[in-house]
């Protein structure tokens, strides 16, 4: 199968481009898929790369193209001087270093061996390395036949037929966990109004999203036996926005546990009416011997505002967010350093909706606004969502510079802090795992939420973001 693929190739590499460009429709949203996939700053490797057009496309620090055509590599090479390319074949890579972006786009129905090529990248992988795979679904198998046949389409060699539940059983085998993915467009070739239409929308709904050409789907390597043993691994900085939580400085302290090898905790008061940030000053100066705390006052307004400066302020390699009215228990901190810590996950989630909770710690309406948020932001982010108000969030440090430098791609838009770091966590295609957590009665103050006015405020975001990030 190798030699018959690779013989074809190599006489089809002067029409290559030919082929394409009467498709162009259909390449160009597999172009524009990757390019949003893929950070400005990353180092990416694709596979498969024939002339490098889907290369050229993307905006990378770093971009190295292989593929077994030397016909193929020579047409790229004098396409795209800039880009490093090599002949070489999937399952016997032989390049150093290792890739923020692995990309097989179209590529692995002509591999001899799907899993010995995907066992083969765990040595050009870091542990946040992400793998993207696009691949055909084949319930259009006969339309693109017919295609063939009418001349529309270049002829091809006889494909594997792989589903997206065999691709990623493969990823898993050979070490990858696949946490992000979905189908996209309905009609591959450019009908006016009518395409647009299909594809931009229709497309992005279910039912018909299961009738999409293209399949795609994103993994990241398991952590290695090896790492498991984090205890001491990481620093932690656990930050603590605070209006009117007088009553709970004290216990925030007290009751948030020493995690890896050290922990600082940051409180950032905003224009409290209780005294909140003269007991700061208070508990500071308290337990300043025993405790590594640091307290400033936030210069705008919001939870997100508050949140992003104590972020700033931040020494540790993890952040964590914890809401300092304690409805989530800080005892619970560690769950969550520890699946950040072992990489099973990239940003963890706290989910309130799991366990029984507090007679009085959710009102009925916050409880079906959050489910309601919850689907939303399942089906918007292609990754599973339970919960996506609660306070408690956790990232790496280095991951919220990142972030940070994306939100130009969003803008400021979210007072509350939870959707800008869910939106941008997702954008730099972080794997979200999700914490059930035992949500608790508040024991002092009130809730600073406005369930109507905040809850429009909240739809209006989601509304935005389906714009920015479902209907690309």
């Amino acid at each position: 199968m190798k030699k018959k693929n690779l013989e074809f190739f190599e006489q089809i590499a002067p029409e290559r481009d030919t082929w394409k460009a009467k498709n162009r429709y259909y390449w160009e949203d597999i172009e524009n898929l990757c390019a949003f996939l893929v950070p400005e700053n990353a180092t990416v490797l694709e596979i498969g790369c024939g002339t490098g057009d889907l290369l050229a496309s993307i905006q990378a620090e770093k971009k190295v193209g292989i593929d077994y055509s030397s016909n193929m590599i020579g047409i790229a090479k004098r396409k795209y001087p800039d880009i490093e390319f090599h002949v070489m074949e999937a399952e016997n890579i032989m390049l150093q270093g290792t890739f923020d972006y692995i990309i097989l786009s179209n590529t692995i129905g002509y591999l001899e061996d799907v899993q010995i090529v995907f066992s083969g990248l765990r040595k050009l992988c870091h542990l946040h390395t992400k793998i993207i795979i696009t691949y055909y679904n084949f319930l259009w198998q006969p339309l693109l036949n017919v295609a063939e046949r009418l001349k529309l389409r270049m002829k091809q060699p006889q494909q594997n037929w792989l589903s997206m539940a065999d691709i990623n059983n493969l990823l898993y085998l050979s070490g990858f966990d696949t946490f992000k993915g979905g189908e996209r467009f309905l009609i591959p070739v450019h009908i006016p109004f009518v395409s647009f239409f299909l594809n931009k929308y229709l497309a992005k709904l279910p039912l018909f999203r299961k009738l999409c050409i293209t399949y795609y789907t994103l993994a990241k390597p398991f952590a290695e036996p090896s790492e498991e043993n984090n205890k001491n691994k990481y620093s932690v900085s656990v930050v603590i926005p605070a209006r009117n939580e007088k009553g709970n400085i004290e216990n925030a302290i007290l009751r948030t546990p020493h995690m890896g090898k050290h922990t600082e905790i940051i409180f950032v008061e905003g224009l409290s009416m209780d005294g909140t940030w003269e007991k700061m000053q208070e508990m500071h100066e308290k337990y300043k011997s025993g405790y590594d705390i640091k307290i400033t006052r936030q210069d705008g307004r919001g939870k997100g505002d508050a949140v992003r400066k104590g972020f700033d302020m931040a020494q540790g390699d993890i952040l964590m967010i914890l809401d300092a009215d304690l409805t989530v228990p800080p005892e619970d901190l560690p769950k969550f350093y520890n699946a950040i810590a072992s990489g099973k996950g990239e940003f963890i989630n706290g989910s309130r909706l799991v366990y029984n909770m507090d007679e009085k710690a959710m009102r009925f309406l916050n409880l079906l606004g959050n489910k309601f948020f919850s689907m939303m932001f399942t089906w918007l982010l292609d990754q599973r969502f339970k919960d996506t108000l609660c306070g408690t969030k956790v990232l790496f440090k280095s991951d919220y510079e990142q972030l940070k430098k994306g939100r130009k791609f969003f803008g400021d838009f979210d007072p509350f802090g939870d959707f800008d770091l869910i939106f941008g966590a997702s954008k730099l295609n972080l794997k979200i795992i999700e914490i059930p957590i035992q949500y608790k009665e508040r024991t002092y103050g009130s809730t600073n939420i406005s369930r109507f006015r905040h809850g429009m405020l909240l739809l209006k975001m989601c509304l935005f973001a389906i714009r920015k990030i479902k209907f690309i």
